[in-house]
């Protein structure tokens, strides 16, 4: 082993990024105790916090980022959240869309949360582009989200374990015009509020912007 000198390690000692410096692009979007930053529209009630989680549960409704990080705008991203289910309950993370009054979201990709709902469509999935059929979590487990986006490509992990990964064309095909907006384009962050008899919880939303 080479003896390097002691000014040498201690200028590398320096420069070397400490775990907080590795985590400082990490910005939170919920404190953990209260909706700031976030807005909905009808049946705001679908929404609360419960230990500090939103908790979802009411008809439907779709809670909007609308807070100072980035002026909720984000095009290149990393997103994490922590998220458990419950029995035959169903939800979503979109990005990419657009704060509306009342409706299902038009703008931007949706994807799924669902382990044990009636529908086939599972979690991690971007919702009628790329649909997964395996379920890879477990209700009331929590585990991890993680959503990237890059340019036209988009990845989904959960629980570390890509389960989309997907590059839009140039012309992407949506077979309905209802979803002629789910496309890549800068916008915001939405939770679903899916139906009365869905509860759902979700934590530790944290983003990361990415260089265009």
């Amino acid at each position: 082993m080479k003896n390097y000198p002691i000014w040498l390690l201690a200028l590398c000692l320096f420069f070397s990024p400490t775990p907080a410096a590795a985590q400082k692009n990490w910005v939170s979007l919920f404190d953990g105790k209260t909706l700031n930053g976030w807005k909905v529209g009808d049946n705001a009630h679908t929404f609360s916090i419960e230990d500090g989680a939103i908790k979802v549960a009411g008809p439907k409704a779709h809670l909007y980022y609308m807070g100072e990080v980035n002026n909720h705008e984000f095009k290149n991203f990393e997103l994490k959240a922590t998220v458990k289910t419950t029995k035959g309950s169903n939800s979503g993370l979109y990005f990419h869309t657009q704060y509306q009054e009342k409706g299902w979201p038009i703008h931007g990709y949706e994807v799924q949360i669902n382990n044990t709902h009636g529908d086939y469509i599972k979690t991690g999935s971007l919702y009628e582009v790329v649909d997964v059929r395996e379920v890879y979590v477990n209700d009331d487990e929590w585990f991890t989200m993680h959503i990237i986006v890059k340019g036209n490509h988009v990845i989904v992990k959960i629980n570390d374990i890509v389960v989309v990964d997907y590059t839009q064309p140039a012309k992407p095909l949506r077979v309905t015009d209802e979803r002629q907006t789910r496309v890549i384009k800068p916008g915001t962050f939405a939770i679903q509020g899916h139906d009365p008899k869905s509860v759902v919880y979700i934590k530790d939303i944290q983003v990361k912007v990415l260089k265009d």
